[in-house]
Formats: C-alpha cells, structure tokens, sequence
C-alpha cells in the first residue's frame, strides 16, 4: 500500500503531467523521428539519423518548450477551463501556480542551454519560439482568425526546425505541411466551437463569438475542402508509398466531419469533431511508416 506522502507525490506528478500534456508530447517527439527518417533524412541512414545528437537536442528542446508552452496557456487559462474542462480543471490545480510558473521558467532555460548545443542560429529561432508561444497565450489566442492561425503555425514550428536542420527543400514536404496546416487549423476553429461558453463568459473574441457558430461551420467547409489540394497532390503527384491508405481514411473521416458538423448544435458534439481532427492527425503521425515498410531493414 502507498502511504499518504507516496500518494500525494502520485497525485501531483499526474496533475504536471496533465498541465504538460505528456501524451501530445510523446507524439509530437515521435511524429519528429519518423518525419526526420522517412521524409527530411531519406537519403541518410537509419543509424545516423536515430543516433544524431544534434536532432535528438533539437527534439528535447521542442518538447521542453512545448511543455512550458501548455504551462504558460493553463496559466492564463485557468478561469476558462474551470468551466469548459472543470474536471481537468481540478486535477491541474493540484499543482500550485507558483510551482507551474517556476517549471515553466526552469524548461524554457534549460530548452535555451540545449539548443546553444547546436548552434548559436538554434538558440535564436527557439527563443523566437518561446517568446512567440508566450504572446499567444497572454494576447493573440483571445483574436478571431489571427489566433487560431498563429496556433496552427506554433504547432508546426517544431518540425520547421527540424526541416532547417536537414535542409531539405524538396516540394513534398511543403504539401504535407499544407495539408497538417490546415487540419490543425480546422482544430483550432473546432475548440472554439468546443469552448465557447467559457470564451464567451471571459470575453474572448473568438470566431464563433464575433460572427457565430454558422458562419465558423462555413470557414470549417472552406478549410476541409481545401485540404483536397495538398490531397491530390500527395495521391497523384509524389511518391507517398503505401501512405495512400492514410489519405483515403481522412478524406472519408472528414466527410463524417462535415456531416456531423451541420448537425452540431452541442458541446459534446463539437467533442466529437474535436476527436475526430485529432485522430487524423495522430494516424498520420504513424502512417508516415507506411511511406517505406522496408526502411528499417533497407538503411540499417
């Protein structure tokens, strides 16, 4: 049996993990190797990409700054989600605000010690990041259009760094990251379509306070339909290997979405939209295995 120091210790190490959001931090890391080893790094090998001590400070530091990132949003947050998440709610407040603010500060210094590992170049564009996330969460998420766009971007940065790092410039890679844009982007509208009794009662202006939920579902078909360009690009146009399989399940999963969307008129069926944008997202995360089945045994 845990004793009651034991259990408080447990108790306080999942509501930081819950404030830190480990579970999209562990895909997020995983969704960088496999972007680095299938996509950016093809040409290199399997060894020489995993064991890159440059790529894994590179992704230690996106996870420390994403991880202080979700610290500083449930900092300026937390009156919201009191009543939008309210049970999530109580178990982060287990963990003092001090506590939070001193992680926060403690993950940034040591995102900026490691990146200086790297290059001098790497500890300037994270700083940027830092600094970028924090103005997001204090400023622009609380803007209809600019904030759920400067989201999605913040989002995607990690992945840009990792792209510098290689410099690979080939044209497949911007298309995924158009058609990663623009889910994350359908997201980003779909929560606050998902929180708009806590944004309202807070005076957040969000789309869907500032022009209503209607039209928010317009700009919702304009973002999935345009996700058919980078689509047909990707099926047509590059070679995508057995990934063709992930992109016919999300042009079928997004269909579903726009079906349910119409008929949204709830929070817990903006829920479902939610889950159904982060599936996608997730299964393309591991689908990028399918772009070679044989990589692990071809560049060993």
């Amino acid at each position: 049996m845990l004793s009651r120091r034991q259990k408080h210790i447990l108790l306080k190490f999942f509501s930081l993990f819950s404030v830190v959001r480990g579970y999209n931090i562990l895909v997020i890391v995983i969704a960088q190797y496999l972007t680095s080893i299938y996509i950016l790094a093809h040409n290199k090998t399997l060894k020489t990409v995993v064991f890159d001590l440059n790529l894994l400070m590179l992704v230690l530091v996106s996870a420390a700054i994403i991880a202080g990132g979700y610290i500083i949003n449930n900092f300026y947050d937390s009156e919201k989600d009191l009543i939008n998440r309210p049970i999530k709610s109580k178990l982060d407040r287990l963990v003092s605000q001090n506590t939070k603010l001193s992680f926060y500060f403690t993950l940034n210094f040591l995102a900026v010690i490691m990146a200086s590992y790297v290059s001098f170049k790497a500890v300037i564009f994270f700083s940027l990041y830092i600094f970028g996330i924090w103005i997001y969460s204090h400023k622009l998420k609380k803007l209809p259009f600019i904030g759920n766009m400067v989201s999605a971007t913040l989002t995607i940065t990690p992945f840009f760094a990792i792209f510098m790092y290689y410099k690979n410039f080939e044209m497949v890679i911007f298309v995924h990251a158009i058609f990663l844009f623009l889910i994350i982007s359908m997201r980003e509208l779909t929560k606050d379509l998902e929180n708009l009794k806590g944004d309202l009662a807070l005076n957040y202006k969000t789309v869907p306070i500032i022009y209503g939920e209607r039209t928010s579902k317009v700009f919702l078909n304009i973002l999935a339909f345009s996700t058919i360009i980078p689509t047909y690009l990707l099926l047509f146009k590059f070679e995508v290997g057995c990934m063709y399989y992930f992109f016919y399940l999300a042009i079928i999963l997004l269909m579903v979405f726009l079906l349910i969307l119409w008929m949204s008129k709830t929070k817990i069926h903006y829920l479902i939209l939610h889950n159904i944008l982060k599936f996608i997202i997730f299964a393309g995360v591991f689908s990028i295995l399918l772009i070679d089945v044989g990589v692990i045994l071809n560049r060993i």
